[in-house]
């Protein structure tokens, strides 16, 4: 079927004049009949013709039409469909209550105005003729919403209420993992479970500028065009949940106020891609059969039965706005107005939350970057939010596209006092017994302490999902929390997939009940399929057919059910799957997918394979988790070859491969020391960057990276600049022992640097040993929340002070030293119309400068020196 061609044939059906201001009846458009036909009711049976030959599937020709004995007669066929848009002149319906109709209603609409028309037909053809009598109504309605604004607004209207249902449906929700543990539901409102995340910049304005921290919807507030970055785990994606289920409510925080009436697009880039046949390098799939087709044959995406179908729905790796939701397989979005999404860009309506660029394969990011640029630009006035892990892009990706880069902030330590009390209240709710009520309370003060003082769990805990899984652990084990990164997804397997059903002290109601450990080998079955095919989400026939080829090498799986039946078993009781989408699955976070890639790779001694695509950094989880989980001896083969030369290796590739060595060896448990001093000798000069952007970038290597960087005692000033940003990059209290070394510069520069990495630390300790040795001339010295304040205070405060958090000014009136304070740089939002009057409390302060321009300021100090700068 060729759309172009229906539509024009359409066409032809109507006149080209009449208003399109109003409602029109349908009657007193069509072309055959009226003060300005340009057809005649013999030009039907040929239109009608041209329909059946473009929509019909082949079909004998009538025997009439064939035998030369015979009068030629009209096909059956024809004459009845030729019947039936003769009936559009006698409809009494104008074209808004047509539309809304839909095409399945208005074609029975058709079929009362043309009674007879199925006379003299058989069965096959009457069936041919329903089915072509709704597809065509399909394009008349199409047509007249192309046609007239007013048809278009109002079904646009109409559309748009459904959609912003549809939207909270899909989104208000959040699992909490192991609060399912009882008697609990899987997922918990997002207003129930969401935590506010922090952002912050790098300090664009230059060396000592304020690293700015503020509530995600503050930092947000005004900006058109942000990429945000975040670590696996940060919240990326639940905050583009929280956006798009606010927006499509209209229960905006004050904030985002600037965002109602918006229409939130929510974007994942894993979901543009369709070919699931070959990965990214061209192999085959891992079946090793070329033969077998993963497409899902319920899935609409370029096909010639979607109404809505754009030629271009992929251009630039990004599809086209009228293909938007049929790209991420939005239920509904055959019945979307055509047009509809580029009407809403066009008129600068739109929110488009781009979730994940870190999910298309490397090679293919040059391309959506180009898209990135040239959509905003096509389509002004819309609002674009972009997401990526940080090793995925570098920094000032799309900084000539005007997009502000922010990156979500690590827990600090009162979100991650917040979380734990969070998770325990969302726990709570659901208990009726309180001897449990009671334990549970008991969990989580005990939990607070450990996870603020022991630097394995805090270094674990910077996150909403590591916070999770920790929360979870220590009630499901009554208080003892595993140690590393292995061990907390070893006891986070086996708290959901072994005792999960058993705590909820009930059978599993598909009768299938199977032990961890065979759950954990096809789970990584379907974990290792994605990683071989660059995915990190599966056509769900693909998953049952990944199933199908493995379940007869794990008997105690095959004996309970076929494929069909062990993927629902899996994606109903593991609380590791989900389906996104209908026809889809995909693992509930990211992180878990890699963890089981890497079992599935060390169980198949696969570290040649690991150290090939070394080079992408999407397969970099995978690779360090691999090392966590492997032998010895294999843990030195697979570091052995991350550094080893290699003649087909581009010089950055080959960088990037000793840098992940580097980060490798904190998660191996053992290994030969010579195999270690070989990793910090070939990557040394390598952790010795040149510029500052390089310096920035080491930070993913890890705590690993203090013990590489060189002595700065002998170091020129903008060298030891260069390693104090290095240095700064690693959230670890290790590189204060490195940062020590730097604190008695003189360097202004090094002394910002230091300074303003101090939310990054244990708040005492880097007071002490940090804050408290730094040269005070000429430096803001951050305070980002009361802990910090506090800290300053202890010290004896300091005459300039920059204020980072939305402390209130009673807290400032009491923590600041106020015989010391002279300057004072407020880096927040005040709101609008503040009264600093509070200020008259510091009777030396001469400068106050603020980072936000507020409506109306009021009650400043007389003789103070106000500084506005805008956001």
């Amino acid at each position: 079927m060729d759309p172009e061609a229906v539509h024009a044939l359409v066409q032809e059906l109507f006149v080209a004049d009449g208003p399109v201001d109003r409602p029109v009846r349908i009657a007193s458009l069509v072309a055959f009949q009226g003060d300005h036909r340009t057809l005649t009711e013999r030009d039907l049976p040929r239109i009608a013709a041209a329909l059946i030959e473009v929509e019909a599937e082949p079909r004998p020709a009538h025997p009439a039409l064939t035998d030369p004995l015979t009068d030629p007669v009209t096909d059956p066929l024809t004459d009845a469909l030729a019947r039936t848009l003769h009936a559009l002149g006698t409809v009494d319906l104008d074209d808004v209550r047509a539309v809304r109709l839909g095409p399945e209603a208005f074609a029975r609409h058709l079929a009362v105005a043309a009674p007879d028309a199925d006379e003299g037909l058989n069965a096959a053809d009457a069936r041919t003729h329903a089915r072509l009598r709704e597809a065509v109504c399909a394009h008349i309605l199409r047509f007249l919403v192309l046609r007239s604004r007013f048809v278009a607004a109002a079904e646009d209207a109409a559309f748009e209420e459904r959609y912003a249902q549809d939207i909270v449906a899909a989104h208000d929700h959040l699992t909490i993992y192991g609060i399912d543990l009882a008697h609990s539901p899987d997922s918990w409102p997002l207003d129930a479970a969401y935590l506010s995340l922090q952002t912050e910049t790098d300090g664009g304005g230059g060396p000592g500028a304020p690293v700015e921290q503020a509530p995600a919807e503050q930092a947000l507030a005004g900006r058109e065009r942000v990429l945000l970055w975040g670590v696996a785990g940060a919240g990326k994606t639940t905050l583009v949940q929280r956006l798009a289920v606010s927006v499509a409510r209209g229960d905006l925080p004050a904030p985002l106020e600037g965002l109602r009436g918006r229409v939130p697009f929510v974007l994942p880039v894993r979901r543009f891609r369709h070919d699931s046949n070959h990965d990214r390098h061209g192999r085959n799939n891992d079946n090793g059969n070329p033969n077998t087709n993963h497409s899902n044959p319920n899935t609409n995406h370029n096909s010639h039965n979607n109404p809505n179908h754009n030629p271009n729905s992929n251009h630039n790796g990004f599809p086209e706005p009228d293909a938007f939701l049929s790209a991420v397989r939005y239920p509904h979005a055959a019945a979307q107005p055509p047009g509809w999404a580029e009407r809403v860009l066009s008129d600068g309506r739109g929110l488009l939350l781009v979730d994940g660029v870190d999910e298309a394969p490397e090679d293919e990011r040059e391309r959506l970057r180009e898209a990135l640029r040239e959509l905003p630009t096509r389509y002004p006035g819309n609002v674009w939010l972009v997401t990526s892990r940080p090793s995925a892009v570098r920094q000032n990706w799309l900084a000539s596209e005007r997009l502000t880069e922010l990156k979500l902030s690590p827990l600090s330590r009162e979100g991650v006092t917040a979380f734990i009390r969070r998770w325990h209240a969302a726990a709570r709710q659901d208990i009726t017994d309180r001897a449990d009520l009671a334990r549970l309370s008991g969990y989580e003060e005990t939990l607070l302490d450990p996870v603020r003082i022991t630097r394995d769990l805090g270094r674990l805990a910077t996150n909403p999902l590591m916070c999770g899984l920790l929360c979870a652990l220590h009630r499901d084990r009554r208080g003892y929390l595993p140690r590393g990164r292995k061990a907390l997804y070893d006891a986070a397997l086996s708290m959901l997939l072994e005792r999960r059903d058993r705590e909820r002290a009930r059978q599993s109601p598909d009768g299938i009940d199977l032990p961890q450990e065979p759950k954990i080998r096809l789970l990584q079955k379907l974990a290792h399929w994605m990683l071989v095919n660059g995915r990190s989400e599966m056509d769900r026939a693909t998953a049952v057919e990944t199933l199908a080829r493995h379940l007869p090498a794990i008997p105690h799986a095959a004996r309970q059910g076929g494929p069909e039946e062990i993927y629902r078993h899996l994606l109903n009781r593991t609380g590791l799957l989900r389906e996104p989408t209908p026809g889809s699955v995909d693992f509930v976070h990211r992180t878990f997918q890699d963890y089981l890639s890497a079992r599935a790779v060390v169980e198949r001694h696969d570290f040649d394979f690991l150290i090939d695509h070394a080079h992408l950094d999407d397969w970099e989880e995978v690779i360090r988790m691999s090392v966590a989980l492997a032998r010895p001896d294999e843990c030195g083969y697979l570091l052995e070859g991350l550094l080893a030369a290699r003649k087909d290796t581009r010089p950055i590739h080959a960088r990037h491969r000793k840098l992940l060595a580097a980060s490798c060896l904190e998660h191996a448990t053992e290994l030969d020391p010579e195999v270690r001093s070989r990793v910090h000798r070939y990557t040394r000069d390598l952790v010795r960057p040149t510029s500052l952007e390089a310096a920035r970038a080491l930070g993913w290597i890890g705590p690993i990276v203090p013990e590489m960087l060189p002595d700065p005692s002998g170091v020129s000033d903008e060298e030891a600049h260069r390693l104090a940003v290095t240095a700064t990059s690693i959230a670890d209290d290790r590189a204060i022992d490195y940062l020590v070394r730097l604190r008695d510069r003189t360097s202004w520069a090094v002394r910002a640097q230091l300074a303003g990495a101090w939310r990054r630390y244990d708040t005492d300790r880097y007071a002490d040993e940090i804050i408290a040795h730094l040269d005070a001339r000429e430096l803001d010295f951050p305070v980002s929340d009361l802990g910090e304040l506090r800290a300053l205070r202890r010290l004896g405060g300091r005459p300039c002070v920059q204020v980072a958090g939305a402390l209130t000014p009673e807290q400032l009136t009491e923590g600041l030293v106020a015989e010391r304070l002279t300057e004072l740089w407020l880096a927040y939002d005040l709101g609008e119309g503040p009264d600093l009057g509070w200020l008259a409390a510091f009777p030396h302060l001469h400068t106050l400068r603020l980072s936000h321009r507020n409506a109306e300021v009021t009650g400043v100090p007389e003789g103070l020196q106000v500084i506005v700068a805008g956001p």
